[in-house]
């Protein structure tokens, strides 16, 4: 089954997403060996340097290494180092506007902790 690609970013972006979102979910553990590119590239019908690219943005975040003659392994600390950039983004990018929502629909926060609590 070939994944939808869309047309508002290269593959190779696209499937170093599909990493990161495999690790950040835990289905990619640390210290766990990624898909040899070649296999990527067959399963997901694509050029294998379009595979070997999206795995090197991975290399130069820090999150995963390559062990010659073994392949590519997520490195110790990936998920957590992923949880924070995540969280560091929210914060400067969507917190502002969920408060200016907040504020401007005049919610009592207390009340939206409890419903929020409550789910």
């Amino acid at each position: 089954m070939t994944p939808e690609w869309t047309d508002n970013q290269p593959i190779y972006r696209q499937l170093r997403d599909k990493v990161v979102h495999a690790i950040m979910e835990g289905a990619l553990k640390e210290g766990e060996a990624l898909p040899s590119v070649r296999s990527v590239a067959v399963d997901l019908q694509i050029n294998p340097i379009t595979a070997s690219k999206a795995y090197q943005e991975l290399v130069m975040e820090g999150l995963v290494e390559k062990r010659r003659g073994l392949g590519m392994f997520v490195i110790d600390g990936a998920r957590d180092k992923l949880m924070e950039a995540q969280r560091a983004k929210f914060l400067e990018e969507e917190w502002p506007l969920v408060l200016e929502t907040i504020r401007r629909l005049n919610f009592d926060v207390e009340d939206l902790l409890k419903r929020g609590l409550s789910n």
